[in-house]
């Protein structure tokens, strides 16, 4: 549920329908939280403040798409234990120099 303040004024329930389908219609794929709706004489100034939408990052391990490790058994975990990790890490005896 969008919660929607009217500011300056008073809206009727239609028009405040009409305002949150068209932030949701104009947003999609967004959480939305909280609709301002500001009226200024003939104009109405929308101000929607959004939420955060969670979601679980997966990663390729071992050949499998996967969040988390606790789905694996004792095999695949020694497996995820003995892969060898990549990274980019200078030498010792090389400079790095960034420039902007």
């Amino acid at each position: 549920m969008v919660q929607v303040n009217v500011i300056n004024g008073t809206l009727e329930q239609n028009e405040i329908d009409a305002y949150v389908n068209h932030a949701i219609d104009a947003n999609p794929g967004k959480l939305i939280n909280t609709i301002d709706l500001e009226l200024d004489g003939d104009y109405v100034n929308m101000t929607c403040h959004f939420g955060e939408i969670p979601f679980e990052r997966i990663r390729r391990i071992t050949g499998y798409l996967v969040g988390t490790l606790d789905r694996f058994n004792n095999a695949k975990k020694a497996e995820v234990e003995d892969r060898v990790k990549h990274s980019i890490v200078p030498e010792e005896d090389e400079d790095i120099y960034i420039s902007a």
